[in-house]
C-alpha cells in the first residue's frame, strides 16, 4: 500500500472547487406553504465548502483525531452533512453512517460493533451519548453541530478555534485501499451490517455514474436520498436538499417536492420508488409537468411499471429519461434499465411472472448466476455459472464491490467469495440472464417459499396479482418450516376491504399462470403492507410471514 500515490475521496471536492469555485454546492429548500420554495440560507459554494472542510479537518487533527478513528456522523441532510462527511474523509478518519429509521435498539447494536471514537451530531445526539457514556467509554471526540448553548459536546466554534484559516490545503495522506466509511445496511432482511467502504470504491462509484449516464457538471440535483449528495460533489452538481424528512420518504409531501423541482429548474433527481409514486400521482391529478427534469433515478426496490408510467408522463424535456439502477449497499451500481425499455419490452413479461428486468451490467461490473445455496460459495460455483435463462443466485465482481463487513467475519465469509484474487459479492437475490444479456430479478433468496410442490419466488408471483384493479400490493410469504411451507399471498386492497368476489378473482388469476397455478391461500391485510425504513418500499415479508402464521382462522377459511 505504501507505494501507492496518496488518494482521498475528498480530493474530488478540491478538484470541483478548483473548476467551479463560485457554483453553489448545496441549497436548502424550506418546507411547505403555497408560496414558492426558497433557500433557507445563502448557498454554500464549492470554494466555501472546500475551505470549510479544510478547517474542520485541521480542527479534528488538532483535537487528536487520527487516521482510522471511527466517528459516528449523525446530522440531518444539508450543508452540515456534506461538510462534515468530506472533512472526516479528508482527515483520514472513518465516517460511520447509520439509518436513524432503524430504531434505537438496532442503532445501539450497531454502535456496540463500531465502538466509536466519537460522535458528531446535534445536542440531542450528544445528550443520548452522554446518558450512555459507560457504553461508549472510548468516545473522546464529541462535537456538537448546530446551536448548543450548553451540553456535553464540543461546540463547532471551539473546534474551529483550533484551526485558524490558512491558505495551505490540508494534506492528502490516505490511499485508495484505506477505509473511508462504514455504512450500515438498513436491516430490512436481517440484522444491519457495517459495510466497509474504501476511498477507491467511492471513486469507482462516481466514475460508473458519470460514464454510464453521461452526467455533465453544472446542473442541480434534488437529493431525496441524502447519500447521493456525496456523489454530486464529485460530479460538479449543485445539491438541492428537498423539503422532506429523509428518514420517511414514503411520507414526503409531493406538492412541496414538485414546487422545489420546478422553482429551482432541477435537472436530475434520485429518490426511492415511494417518493416517485407520490410525485407522479400528484402530477397526474393536478396536471403538472416537470419541464426541466432530464434524469430521474429510482432504486431500493423494484419500481412498478405504474410508477414509471405516471412519472414519464410528467417529463416533457425531449431527452428526459427515467433510470432504475440495481444494486445494494455492498455493490452499487450493478446494472440499470430505462423506463422506456421497461414499458415497451419487459413490463408485460413481469405481469406474467417472469420477474423484474433490471437491465444490463454497468461498466466494469461482472455478473454471474450460480446455484442456490445457503452455505458458503466455493470456487467451483464461480467457475461454473449457470447457463442463460437458468434461475440462480446473483453474484457480482468489480471496482464498486465492497470486500467485507466490519468485524463480522462469519457474515463476510457467507457473503463474499474469492476467485483468482478477486472478490465476488453474493447479492442475496435470485435471478437469471435472458437471451439478450439482460439481468432479471426474481426475489430475495431469504424470502423464498419452499412448498412440497416446489420453490416460489416473490417477484415471479406478486406482479401477477398486482395487476388486479382492486389490489394495491401483495406479498408472498411462507407459513411453517421449509421445505413444507404453506404458500400464502397477503393482499393489500385499495379500499382496505375484502370480499369473496375478490378472492375468487385472485384464485382465477392464479390458475391462469404456470408459476402460480397451485396458489389458493389468500389473506387480506387490513392496512398498508409494512415496508423498510430506508426506502419505504421493500415489503417486510419476514414480519408478514409471522403475522400470517397467527391468522389461523383466516388461513382455514381461505384454503
Amino acid at each position: 500500500m505504501s507505494d501507492q500515490p496518496p488518494f482521498n475521496i475528498a480530493d474530488t471536492l478540491r478538484e470541483t472547487a478548483r473548476r467551479f469555485p463560485a457554483q453553489p454546492a448545496v441549497l436548502v429548500c424550506s418546507r411547505g406553504g403555497a408560496r414558492s420554495q426558497v433557500a433557507t440560507s445563502p448557498p454554500v459554494t464549492f470554494a466555501q465548502l472546500d475551505a470549510e472542510c479544510d478547517r474542520l479537518a485541521e480542527g479534528l487533527r488538532q483535537l487528536g483525531v487520527r487516521p482510522g478513528d471511527r466517528l459516528v456522523l449523525a446530522v440531518r441532510p444539508g450543508p452540515d452533512f456534506l461538510r462534515w462527511t468530506f472533512a472526516l474523509f479528508r482527515s483520514g478518519a472513518t465516517v460511520v453512517l447509520l439509518d436513524p429509521g432503524m430504531g434505537l435498539r438496532r442503532i445501539f447494536q450497531c454502535l456496540d460493533q463500531i465502538d466509536p471514537a466519537g460522535f458528531i451530531g446535534p445536542p440531542r445526539v450528544q445528550w443520548l451519548r452522554w446518558l450512555q457514556r459507560r457504553r461508549f467509554a472510548r468516545a473522546r471526540f464529541n462535537i456538537t453541530v448546530g446551536p448548543a448553548p450548553w451540553g456535553p459536546g464540543l461546540p463547532v466554534d471551539r473546534l474551529l478555534a483550533l484551526a485558524p484559516a490558512t491558505a495551505t490545503p490540508f494534506p492528502t495522506t490516505t490511499r485508495r485501499q484505506e477505509t473511508a466509511a462504514i455504512i450500515f445496511t438498513s436491516g430490512s432482511t436481517g440484522p444491519p451490517k457495517g459495510v466497509v467502504y474504501q476511498h477507491g470504491m467511492f471513486a469507482a462509484q462516481i466514475d460508473a455514474l458519470r460514464d454510464t449516464w453521461q452526467i455533465p457538471p453544472g446542473g442541480i440535483d434534488l437529493a431525496a436520498f441524502p447519500l447521493f449528495g456525496l456523489f454530486n460533489i464529485a460530479l460538479g452538481l449543485t445539491t438541492l436538499v428537498p423539503p422532506m424528512d429523509a428518514s420517511r420518504p414514503g411520507r414526503a409531501n409531493p406538492a412541496w417536492l414538485v414546487r422545489a423541482l420546478r422553482d429551482h429548474q432541477v435537472e436530475q433527481s434520485f429518490a426511492s420508488p415511494a417518493v416517485w409514486k407520490r410525485v407522479g400521482d400528484y402530477c397526474r391529478q393536478h396536471q403538472v409537468q416537470l419541464p426541466s427534469l432530464r434524469r430521474v433515478f429510482s432504486a431500493g426496490a423494484p419500481v412498478s411499471p405504474a410508477v414509471l408510467e405516471t412519472m414519464a408522463a410528467a417529463l416533457t424535456a425531449p431527452d428526459a429519461a427515467i433510470h432504475t439502477p440495481y444494486g445494494a449497499t455492498e455493490a452499487l451500481p450493478v446494472a440499470a434499465i430505462s423506463a422506456s425499455t421497461v414499458l415497451t419490452e419487459t413490463a408485460a413479461l413481469t405481469r406474467q411472472g417472469a420477474g423484474t428486468c433490471v437491465g444490463n451490467p454497468i461498466g466494469q461490473i461482472a455478473v454471474r448466476i450460480v446455484r442456490v445455496t445457503d452455505g458458503p460459495l466455493g470456487e467451483t460455483d464461480l467457475r461454473q455459472p449457470l447457463p442463460v435463462e437458468a434461475l440462480g443466485e446473483i453474484v457480482v465482481r468489480g471496482p464498486v464491490v465492497t470486500q467485507q463487513y466490519f468485524q463480522l467475519p462469519e457474515a463476510t465469509g457467507l457473503a463474499k467469495a474469492w476467485l483468482d484474487g478477486e472478490c465476488w459479492h453474493r447479492m442475496g437475490d435470485i435471478g437469471y440472464f435472458d437471451r439478450q444479456g439482460r439481468l432479471w430479478f426474481c426475489g430475495r433468496k431469504s424470502q423464498r417459499v419452499e412448498t412440497p410442490s416446489g420453490v416460489l419466488w416473490t417477484d415471479r408471483v406478486e406482479p401477477i396479482f398486482n395487476t388486479h384493479p382492486d389490489v394495491t400490493r401483495t406479498a408472498l410469504v411462507g407459513v411453517g418450516p421449509r421445505p413444507r411451507q404453506q404458500a400464502v399471498v397477503v393482499v393489500e386492497t385499495r379500499t382496505h376491504r375484502w370480499s369473496t368476489t375478490l378472492l375468487a378473482e385472485l384464485r382465477k388469476l392464479a390458475l391462469a399462470h404456470q408459476t402460480t397455478r397451485e396458489l389458493c391461500c389468500f389473506v387480506h391485510f387490513p392496512r398498508p403492507l409494512p415496508v423498510d425504513v430506508r426506502h419505504n418500499t421493500k415489503i417486510q415479508r419476514e414480519w408478514l410471514g409471522e403475522w400470517a402464521s397467527r391468522q389461523r382462522l383466516d388461513l382455514q377459511d381461505t384454503t
